[in-house]
């Protein structure tokens, strides 16, 4: 790509985009897109669609999405389901009518199977059942993938998809009701060791094993594939190694400096049993993360009590 190419990041001040971000100006590119909600409704999609003629971006990084945790999936599976396809839909085809020269689209592991072969091969999608706790979401997800795989079988648009595994962070959502297991840990030890509590409540056993990639390391991943990869094949994006929510709440706890207590809701839903994403596509196209799990959760809270008053709370 050249450094002065216009890029188009939709989703440019979430957890994966703002990081896309911060990785292109890292590397040189300097001519980047962005928009906000109110000022770009991607649902909409006359004024996607205006947006593109206007702005005629020539390349696009699609992590705009609705997202969240076990409970917001299971609440509201329709808004995961119309939202997601909404924007991507709109996207993608504007993306192929006015010639982008690329678009990655962004994915997640949530895709496969609940029961896939472990660790999880691109191939295993579309092999089985999915997990029932966030089926809406990972449903759109893989018609968006699949749209840019007909895409580029169609038409040679050089669209191409990547499965980042578990995410975190900066810019992470710390909102309870609808944040992921990281976040949502890292605020409870936190507020619990300012406030004196004697123990924090998780959901489940602890026993369900995940794989987490700092949220950095999967933005390189991301410009690393739009620099050198155009195959049909969507990329698992991972560390190939996991833990159990267990041994993480620990990991967290003690990073965060609480002393208290961990209680386990077993009456609340654990998800897949297991999630480990089979990375060695990646690594044979060159590319591995640096970022170990110690030191990402140090990072991530550290951003979290820096910006505690404006994080999504």
């Amino acid at each position: 790509m050249d450094k002065n190419a216009k890029i188009y990041v939709a989703g440019h001040r979430g957890l994966v985009g703002s990081a896309i971000v911060r990785n292109l100006k890292s590397k040189g590119y300097e001519n980047i897109i962005g928009r906000t909600h109110a000022e770009l409704d991607l649902t909409d999609q006359a004024a996607v669609r205006k947006f593109f003629e206007t702005a005629k971006p020539e390349y696009v990084v699609l992590a705009a999405a609705k997202v969240g945790g076990i409970n917001a999936n299971n609440t509201s599976p329709a808004d995961f389901a119309y939202v997601n396809m909404q924007i991507q839909c709109n996207v993608i085809k504007c993306a192929h009518d006015l010639h982008v020269k690329k678009l990655l689209f962004l994915g997640s592991t949530c895709i496969y199977p609940r029961m896939a072969p472990q660790p999880i091969p691109e191939d295993a999608l579309l092999t089985g059942p999915l997990e029932k706790t966030n089926e809406a979401y990972a449903i759109a997800k893989i018609s968006g993938l699949e749209m840019c795989k007909f895409f580029k079988m169609q038409y040679g648009d050089d669209f191409i998809s990547c499965m980042p595994t578990n995410l975190y962070g900066p810019h992470d959502n710390y909102d309870l009701n609808n944040s992921h297991v990281m976040p949502a840990m890292i605020r409870k030890f936190h507020e619990a060791k300012v406030s004196g509590a004697d123990h924090v409540e998780l959901w489940g056993t602890g026993s369900p094993l995940r794989e987490f990639l700092y949220v950095d390391d999967m933005a390189d991943a991301c410009v690393f594939l739009l620099e050198n990869y155009s195959g049909l094949t969507h990329v698992n994006i991972g560390t190939g190694k996991e833990v159990s929510i267990r041994e993480l709440a620990e990991t967290v706890k003690r990073i965060v400096g609480y002393p208290g207590e961990i209680v386990w809701n077993a009456e609340m839903p654990d998800g897949t049993p297991r999630k480990l994403t089979d990375v060695s596509l990646l690594h044979s196209l060159g590319w591995k993360h640096q970022i170990d799990l110690e030191e990402g959760i140090g990072l991530a809270y550290d951003w979290f009590r820096e910006n505690i008053d404006n994080a999504k709370l």
